[in-house]
């Protein structure tokens, strides 16, 4: 409504006292292309309406009234903040009482104490979230600091073993590794400086200094962040149900792009392989042994025989991997990628060291030279990834093994494992310290790989598995796992808390190593298949460990093998339902795996750790204990069916799940669609002219629907350039228990099929229909007696549409 120079001459509504005991009143306000923008007595600031029902705050000067110099945005792409605002100020309004300003934005907005500055959030007219000592900029550093309701839950913190709600905890943010973890971890790998409320908002504290997040612990009405300097800023999300709030969340912070088809298949992954013969055993195992996989994952020994001595060669060792290209080449005739690992150590004893201190690649110390220090593998200097130097030096390694073939890329100790406070990094021209960008190494690097790899290879969807990063690093490709887990049951439990806390925030793709990675002196072959029975239902698919115990399937006996390629299938039968995760994901923000509180209410979910969703359709519930002969899953309300047995049970009630070694609970929502792909052993096998379609019927359903998204599993511009077709599959039962199934098509692709072989199998059936027709013709079906299913296949043209009528 607003795109226009607003100064306001506001009133002096008595002065007040705000934060520190300083002045605060507004003196006036300017609002410009959606940006209000407001001088008081102390800190001048800025209030900007954001798309996807979002407001960022940003602090002008400090306390004092000087300047402040604010580090550039992380959180935020850099389209956020500039185009895209313009685009919507026609939208944005501003409305002012005695005491109050609005900037009114759609059904959000911010109103501004005039008398103390303090701004509170509304959805439709109702307050949600109250500044309570608002932003503030001290000798001290950064902080910001909001009211808490009494009842108020909330997720946030990112990587931590603390339970869902994290009220009452106080967290340093500071990335740090903490090696072998099990049912507790107050600081880890990747922090988020962010919360998310079951009130439906999150705030997320644009700071990638070291500092700490107080949930309420320290006063329990006090949502509280601190950091040691850097950015004062913040962006509030505001959302009128917990999946809203997520979904606005991403993408503000700027949704993942589609990633590769092969993301979504097995790994054999290691600490380490040792050999260029070793990779290809290891392959020709899967092969003969009847497992998929589709990508090896190679750590530190390509690059050194020892583990100490040789981080920062960046080049291969001949001596145990003499022929890499012929490697690469002859795995990637089997459809199997090279995953590489690379760090950000180099090593003053490396071959690379020389060349880095020449091109100023690394971080400095107080005198301008390179910065050195001790850790685990030697003595070593930290490449800045900020500077401009930095990265065109470290990029030129990536390039060289790209042009070999590597098709992915492993950043790992990117927290910076060791990161001294004092270092310094050149960001923009500025000298900034370690303390202040700790927390945006692993987003910064990340950020570097995959702008370079999308300019070098702009007809391929980068992989990048790294272990640290920053609010919005899922918009660079970023696959984050959660770090070094202890290989015991202590290790597996959190790891449903751990990926969903990430995946609200828009990591959705992290992970775990499958089977546990640290420590473990004897097998247990229990653990191991329960944990890579989860792993079928999560981002990423990847057994790695430390080698005393193999972590790939076919170094063990039966029954553990079996199992294990069972599940493995599974993985791969279900790539075109899980591929269809991703599209949702990249087109909307939705997390593959979703907490609970996002489909059945905030008030009985929101704490729950011991199931998840896997997109809409299944309700995952992992064995994390040993020796069990039954597993209770709380079930929301509705049907549910048994994904293995088909065996249906009603809803919002507890359920004693029968296991044995090679089931556990998994349930099926009933009016849900699955399509699915029999038999692949590569993704690249993927066909898209046969597909199972798996429906679970039940009369209680009258009606559903479900969106089946397929591309070519490759192009990079799939989402942006609308390369893609939806299947419009839908259900519904008429009054004389008539079930009706549905098929639209929308959209296209390079390459799809022009006929498609549709199988439709329908679970549920009390007993074998009377009659079914397609499109109004009676069909002959299949009818499997013993499992109460209906097959019935049908072939049809890509835009032609379908209905099935079973009686």
């Amino acid at each position: 409504m607003i795109d226009r120079q607003l100064a306001l001459s506001l009133a002096c509504a008595g002065f007040a006292l705000f934060s520190a005991n300083t002045l605060a009143e507004v003196q006036t306000a300017t609002l410009e292309n959606a940006t209000l923008t407001i001088d008081t007595d102390t800190n001048d600031f800025k209030i900007k309406a954001l798309r996807n029902n979002s407001f960022q705050v940003t602090y002008l000067t400090d306390g004092k009234g000087a300047p402040y110099a604010n580090l550039p945005s992380m959180a935020l792409p850099e389209e956020a903040t500039s185009a895209v605002t313009k685009n919507i100020a026609g939208d944005v309004e501003l409305k002012e009482t005695a005491t109050t300003l609005t900037l009114k934005f759609n059904n959000i907005s911010a109103h501004v104490d005039k008398s103390t500055h303090a701004i509170s959030y509304s959805v439709n007219g109702k307050i949600v979230a109250k500044e309570q000592g608002g932003l503030s900029i001290s000798s001290n550093g950064v902080s910001l600091s909001f009211a808490l309701d009494e009842n108020e839950k909330l997720y946030g913190g990112g990587q931590r073993v603390l339970g869902m709600d994290r009220r009452g905890h106080s967290m340093p943010l500071y990335n740090k590794a903490h090696y072998g973890y099990t049912t507790s971890s107050n600081q880890m790998y990747f922090g988020l400086s962010a919360v998310m409320s079951s009130k439906n908002y999150s705030v997320l504290f644009d700071n990638t200094a070291s500092g700490e997040l107080d949930i309420g612990k320290t006063n329990s009405d006090e949502l509280l962040f601190k950091a040691q300097g850097g950015r004062a800023s913040y962006i509030m999300v505001l959302g009128e149900n917990l999946e809203d709030t997520v979904r606005s969340t991403v993408a503000v912070t700027g949704k993942q792009p589609l990633p590769p088809r092969w993301l979504l298949g097995n790994f054999a992954s290691r600490f380490g392989y040792k050999s260029q013969q070793q990779v290809m055993d290891v392959v020709d195992q899967f092969n003969q042994q009847n497992i998929p996989v589709d990508a090896v994952v190679l750590d530190l020994y390509w690059f050194g025989k020892d583990i100490k001595g040789h981080m920062g060669n960046l080049s291969w060792d001949t001596v145990t991997f003499p022929e890499p290209e012929k490697m690469i080449s002859e795995l990637r005739a089997q459809d199997v990628k090279t995953v590489l690992i690379t760090e950000p150590f180099i090593l003053t004893t490396s071959k690379q060291w020389n060349s880095a201190v020449a091109n100023n690649a690394l971080a400095q110390n107080d005198n301008g030279a390179p910065y050195t220090f001790d850790f685990y593998f030697g003595n070593t200097g930290l490449v800045d990834v900020f500077s401009e130097a930095g990265q065109d030096w470290f990029w030129q390694y990536y390039e060289k093994l790209a042009a070999q073939g590597v098709a992915g890329w492993w950043g790992d100790l990117g927290e910076p494992e060791v990161h001294p406070d004092d270092i310094q990094h050149m960001w923009q021209s500025t000298k900034v310290s370690g303390a202040e960008v700790h927390n945006a190494y692993g987003h910064q690097w990340a950020k570097t790989v995959y702008n370079n790899l999308t300019a070098l290879q702009p007809d391929t969807r980068p992989f990048v598995l790294m272990r640290s990063g920053f609010l919005g690093s899922q918009r660079y490709g970023m696959v984050p796992w959660t770090g070094d887990v202890s290989r015991s049951w202590g290790g597996l439990k959190p790891q449903v808390e751990l990926a969903l806390q990430m995946s609200v925030f828009g990591m959705a793709y992290t992970h775990s190593d499958l089977g546990g990675f640290a420590g473990g002196e004897t097998f247990d072959p229990e653990l191991y298949t329960r944990w890579l029975q989860f792993g079928t239902f999560s981002p990423v698919f990847r057994p790695h460990a430390q080698d005393n115990i193999a972590p790939e399937p076919i170094f063990h006996a039966d029954p553990v093998k079996s199992i294990a390629r069972k599940f493995i299938q599974l993985r791969y039968d279900m790539l075109p339902y899980n591929y269809s995760l991703a599209f949702e994901n990249a087109l909307y923000g939705k997390p593959l795996m979703r907490p609970l509180a996002m489909a059945y209410g905030e008030s009985d979910w929101f704490e729950n750790a011991d199931s998840y969703l896997w997109g809409d359709g299944l309700l995952v519930s992992p064995v994390t204990s040993a020796n069990q002969t039954v597993w209770p899953t709380k079930l929301p309300e509705g049907v549910w069916f048994d994904f293995f047995s088909d065996t249906k049970y009603q809803g919002d009630q507890t359920v004693n799940y029968p296991l044995s070694q090679d089931n556990f609970p998994v349930w099926v929502k009933a009016g849900s669609f699955m399509p699915m792909a029999d038999g692949l052993s590569r993704t690249e096998q993927f066909d898209a002219r046969k597909i199972e379609m798996h429906y679970w019927h039940d009369n209680s359903v009258n009606s559903s629907s479900y969106t089946y998204y397929e591309d070519d599993g490759k192009n990079p511009a799939s989402v942006k350039k609308g390369l893609y077709t939806k299947l419009l599959l839908s259900a519904s039962v008429d009054e004389k228990a008539a079930l009706t199934l549905t098929l639209d098509s929308e959209g296209s692709y390079i390459g799809m099929p022009k006929q498609r072989d549709i199988t439709y199998i329908v679970h549920g059936l009390s007993e074998k229909p009377q009659s079914v027709s397609l499109d109004g013709r009676s069909v002959p079906v299949m009818w499997d007696e013993k499992g109460k299913t209906l097959s019935l296949a049908i072939s049809c043209d890509y835009q032609q549409s379908v209905k099935v009528v079973i009686m």
